[in-house]
């Protein structure tokens, strides 16, 4: 499951900090971010977004403001300065409340906790339900050429990116798609899958051994790029005992 989010903040450094972050998590796709929240305000009207990064403290129009002219409103995680905004922030049912300056390890909690709710929202199911993993299956069909091949999650030991086309790799074949590794991902469960560069997500039930900056699966080994190592090795260190 991936989440559509946006950053509304109307400092620069702020919202550079947000977009380093969301880089580095692969379940979060960060599609803009608004130094103006009534600019943002507008973009939520044409676009479907599931989280919002807020800022309270802006000049025009405050975080709260803001969310009292939303009619559809995301999911809401609020970003500030200043800790004695968290009363207002929970009783506004927002997700989560960072405070400046964020940490990546807070920042990546707030976002677990995103994942959940909306997960809670979508009546479990965990995704979209015109992109999701298949509505709870474990399972999916892959579609090469004009065959449909019938592909148990667990089967798939990594998946892999190849211009305009995608391999799925499992014990017995190689099956290419025309699909984008980010599609692919929004369909596979997020606790049994993670993308590790941009041209590789590995099933992590196949892991074998963690080495430098590789990942072994099989005989293959798999690099893991420095813009998805620091989520990755946090994976790792919550199943170290």
């Amino acid at each position: 499951m991936i989440l559509r989010a946006i950053a509304i903040d109307d400092e620069p450094l702020a919202l550079e900090v947000i977009q380093r972050f969301a880089g580095k998590t692969p379940s979060l796709e960060l599609i803009a971010t608004f130094e103006n929240p009534i600019a943002a305000a507008e973009f939520l009207q044409q676009e479907v977004v599931d989280l919002v990064f807020l800022d309270i403290q802006m000049p025009d129009l405050s975080g709260i403001q803001f969310l009292q002219t939303i009619a559809q409103r995301p999911l809401v995680i609020f970003t500030t300065a200043y800790s004695q905004y968290a009363v207002n922030s929970y009783e506004l049912d927002a997700v989560d409340y960072l405070l400046k300056p964020i940490l990546f390890d807070r920042f990546m909690k707030a976002v677990n906790k995103a994942l959940r709710q909306y997960a809670a929202q979508q009546g479990g199911a965990g995704s979209r339900s015109e992109e999701g993993d298949e509505s709870g299956h474990d399972y999916l069909f892959i579609k090469s050429d004009t065959r449909y091949f019938k592909v148990n999650h667990a089967d798939i030991l990594y998946i892999e990116g190849m211009r305009d086309y995608i391999a799925v790799h499992t014990p017995k074949q190689k099956i290419l798609t025309l699909m984008s590794m980010t599609n692919m991902l929004k369909r596979l469960p997020d606790e049994d899958f993670m993308r590790v560069h941009k041209s590789y997500i590995i099933g992590l039930n196949h892991i074998t051994l963690i080495q430098h900056n590789r990942v072994l699966i099989g005989e293959r080994e798999i690099p893991i790029s420095n813009s998805y190592k620091e989520a990755f090795l946090a994976f790792v260190e919550s199943r170290t005992e």
